[in-house]
């Protein structure tokens, strides 16, 4: 068992494996109802200016600026009124000297106004209106292109699209998007102790896990999971079963079982899939020392330990960061990105160096705001365990242990 012997750490694993695949590159347009969650291909630029008209952000009176200078509660400026404008239509006529027209918010501003003073500050008197306050110009306004210029880029290539992106697309008349297809991940159960999850386990038999976990990791990634079910410790039915699923998939996830045996198996079958073949076998990570991460002939293929939270923690560490790159997102190199959060730990906390732990806690915010983590002991095999937890405490490389009071990073599960 090689990864016995030697370990990679976490970042740099996942640094040579990211070096050897392909971002995705596949394209298709797809309509902007179907967009949420998708990453663009190309980056999308402003085809209008957004707003494409000056209007008011507040209800009041559009009115020259400098109609308003000095104006005071205690010496008001008068303005007389002209009217209403009309919601969605322009004023019928444009503002003066010592005009104003009453708008209501998101109304079209009339021409020769250059702000709009609040209703608040105002009090209307017959047919003219009593300023209590001087404003600005531009004051209370939402200037044509202010919010977008015409060409300016409004979605980069490789953003995943989220529910603002989609308004602003519809709100400049973008319809379409062309977007990365996602990927398809493969995902294969090994072992011969593992049985679908609707199958009552025999004696020394468990219910297969990992494959619900590692599949709705990948669609909560951006991928699309490809279950490929289980194949027995046996070589023969192993390769045929690995090669089957990577035919039909851009990368390959599988469980490599509990045992030392069956993990060399999985290995020794890796190997022959294609070229380059393994790259790291063993990472400095707890729980999932035993990880294997290849390429064979272009297509990564990951291989988890068999304990579930083995399995999951596992995934998350590599399976996530490289379906969202293999679907054209940006990805760090070390496969980190921005989940993580800052909280205050409540007990000691032991660890050894030379790897990089990840701690099940219970995440709570005190009434000072700040948010604390509280260490769930548990063994690789506990699912049920993690599914207790709020997230999960990292624990750096180089450190051998943290102390209660300590401020440490947790991943939000």
């Amino acid at each position: 068992m090689t990864e016995l012997f030697t370990v990679v750490p976490p970042s740099e694993a996942f640094r040579i494996l990211r070096e050897r695949v392909n971002a995705g590159s596949l394209t298709e347009t797809i309509q902007m109802r179907f967009a949420y969650g998708r990453v663009a291909a190309r980056e999308v630029r402003a085809p209008e200016p957004l707003p494409a008209f000056t209007r008011a952000t507040m209800d009041g009176y559009a009115v020259r600026s400098a109609d308003t200078a000095g104006a005071s509660e205690s010496a008001p400026a008068y303005l007389r009124l002209l009217g209403d404008v009309p919601m969605g239509a322009l004023a019928e006529e444009p503002v003066g000297a010592g005009e104003a027209w009453r708008i209501q918010t998101g109304a079209m501003l009339p021409p020769g106004a250059d702000g709009v003073v609040m209703v608040e500050e105002t009090t209307l008197s017959g047919v003219d209106i009593e300023v209590l306050a001087s404003i600005a110009p531009g004051e209370n306004v939402f200037a044509a292109g202010e919010d977008a210029a015409r060409g300016e880029t409004i979605i980069p290539a490789g953003k995943r699209l989220r529910a603002a992106d989609l308004g602003a697309l519809c709100a400049l008349g973008v319809l379409e998007i062309a977007a990365i297809r996602k990927p398809r991940i493969g995902v294969l159960s090994t072992g011969d102790e593992v049985v679908e999850p609707q199958m009552v386990p025999g004696p020394g038999q468990v219910r297969d896990v990992n494959a619900q976990t590692v599949t709705s990791l990948v669609a909560e990634a951006g991928g699309v999971p490809i279950p490929c079910g289980i194949v027995a410790d046996d070589e023969r039915a192993l390769e045929a079963g690995m090669r089957a699923a990577l035919a039909d998939a851009d990368a390959l996830v599988l469980s490599a079982g509990s045992s030392v045996s069956s993990r060399d198996l999985t290995a020794r079958v890796v190997e022959r899939l294609g070229r380059p073949g393994i790259l790291i076998h063993g990472v400095a990570l707890w729980p999932g020392k035993p990880t294997v991460l290849a390429v064979c002939d272009g297509k990564p293929v990951i291989g988890l330990p068999g304990n579930p939270m083995s399995a999951l923690i596992v995934a998350w560490r590599f399976v996530r960061p490289l379906v969202r790159f293999l679907g054209g997102e940006r990805v760090a190199d070390d496969g980190f990105d921005d989940v993580a959060a800052e909280a205050i730990l409540t007990q000691n906390l032991s660890s050894r160096t030379g790897r990089e732990d990840y701690v099940p806690a219970r995440l709570v915010r005190g009434d000072d705001g700040a948010l604390r983590a509280t260490p769930i002991y548990t063994k690789s095999s506990g699912i049920v365990s993690l599914s207790r937890a709020d997230g999960l405490i990292i624990v750096p490389l180089d450190h051998g242990g943290l102390s209660a009071g300590s401020r440490v990073r947790v991943v939000p599960l």
